[in-house]
């Protein structure tokens, strides 16, 4: 298999060459990203308690359900911006699903920071690794080269 690293950026973002089965699962990925946003945009308690397991009953709780509800904000605003990536511009499959990717990584840089502390494992932090890995098996795989039929 040959990887053409060149696709990440290509001279045409209009056209994507490589496997179809790479943007069908990418666009199931986007959907849940979208999903995943928006509930912590327009969730009660910005799905700090009821996903994360966060109690916010404690002084400053509002400050952590606003953070909560802000993060939401942010990520629906990238969520949105790599579905019109993905729709106006399907060459940069291989840049969507390498930014996708990077997620993972840098919360857990972030977590490393400082931890949260929460009543169970969040959603995120669980899926964190399985999500890198499975993006980044994506990424690759958009990268490769289709093998062409021989007649």
């Amino acid at each position: 298999m040959r990887l053409d690293f060149q696709r990440i950026l290509p001279k045409d973002p209009t056209r994507y060459s490589g496997y179809r089965a790479i943007r069908v699962i990418l666009a199931i990925f986007l959907i849940a990203v979208v999903g995943r946003s928006t509930i912590h945009l327009v969730a009660s308690d910005g799905g700090a308690n009821s996903i994360a397991g966060i109690d916010v009953s404690v002084a400053g709780g509002d400050n952590i359900i606003a953070i909560f509800h802000q993060w939401g904000a942010t990520q629906l605003l990238l969520a949105l911006f790599l579905v019109l990536l993905f729709f106006r511009y399907p060459g940069l499959t291989p840049l969507i699903l390498l930014s996708l990717a990077m997620d993972p990584v840098l919360r857990a840089i972030a977590g490393q920071f400082k931890s949260v502390t929460a009543e169970g494992t969040p959603p995120g932090e669980s899926l964190n690794w399985v999500a890198f890995y499975f993006i980044s098996a994506l990424f690759i795989a958009s990268l490769a080269e289709k093998s062409s039929k021989k007649e």
